[in-house]
């Protein structure tokens, strides 16, 4: 995810080479034998994934899960595993397929495999029409406060690239959206799309997002390294799910948006 401090990368190579050691991943052949296939998804990261009211995961990367399960006429298995487990549980073979908003890094590819992208993750600007700018970078002057959550990355960058704005910090990506919808902060520079549900609870706010994006990073499916039939084959599932449409209306109901920067659907992978 783009709110990954990436420095944590250096702490998944020792526990995915150290501590875990390389296990040999479950081939195509094994899954479909099995009839399951093992998903890792977060189980604290709506509408992502997470526990719902009647204790049963719920989110995008549910439905897309089992949407996969379906096409490769297996059952899906969803095994909670949390943002740092990752590629780990990849590399042990705890999990078959990595969802989670996995973002491709180079980092992560030197010991797993990727699909061609799911869907995308775009760091923009959630303001209101109150706000008169068109540029991000309009953003650095005393005159705004920009709201956005302790501890996360984007803090610092914010610090680094807009030195002059004001920031707002609270604790939740509700509290964020509150601020700006009460009129007590001017922006939110973020990963935008996991926001914008929010602004549902703000119906007299005109919201809108500037069309200056800032950065777009591409999230995929991640396989056991050197897994090239499973990869192949989820990435004819998944250029299926892209072109009916699938991806885009499922990430539309759960996240009260379209995504803010789709991905380009392509038969060629």
């Amino acid at each position: 995810m783009l709110r990954n401090v990436f420095v944590r990368f250096s702490l998944v190579f020792i526990l995915a080479l150290g501590l875990l050691g390389i296990a040999q991943a479950r081939d195509l052949n094994e899954i479909i034998e099995s009839k399951t296939i093992r998903i890792g998804v977060n189980p604290n990261f709506p509408p992502m994934s997470s526990y719902g009211a009647t204790n049963e995961f719920e989110g995008f990367d549910i439905d897309i899960g089992n949407a996969i399960a379906a096409a490769l006429g297996v059952e899906a298995e969803f095994v909670p595993t949390e943002t740092p487990q990752r590629v780990p549980f990849l590399v042990s073979d705890k999990i078959d397929i990595s969802l989670g908003a996995l973002t491709r890094t180079t980092a992560r590819s030197l010991l797993i495999s990727y699909t061609a992208p799911l869907h995308t993750e775009a760091m923009a600007v959630l303001t209101t029409d109150k706000l008169d700018i068109t540029k991000w970078k309009d953003l650095d002057d005393s005159k705004y406060t920009l709201a956005n959550m302790r501890g996360n990355w984007t803090v610092g960058w914010t610090k680094d690239n807009l030195p002059n704005a004001k920031l707002e910090l609270v604790d939740t990506i509700a509290d964020t959206v509150r601020l700006v919808g009460q009129g007590r902060a001017d922006a939110i520079v973020e990963n935008i799309d996991f926001f914008m549900a929010h602004t549902a609870n703000y119906s007299n706010v005109n919201w809108r997002v500037l069309s200056d994006t800032i950065f777009v990073a591409y999230c995929a499916i991640g396989v056991g390294q050197g897994n090239f039939a499973l990869r192949d084959t989820l990435n004819i599932v998944l250029h299926g799910l892209h072109s009916s449409g699938t991806v885009n209306g499922t990430w539309e109901k759960w996240y009260g948006a379209p995504m803010l920067a789709p991905v380009v659907e392509t038969a060629f992978f």
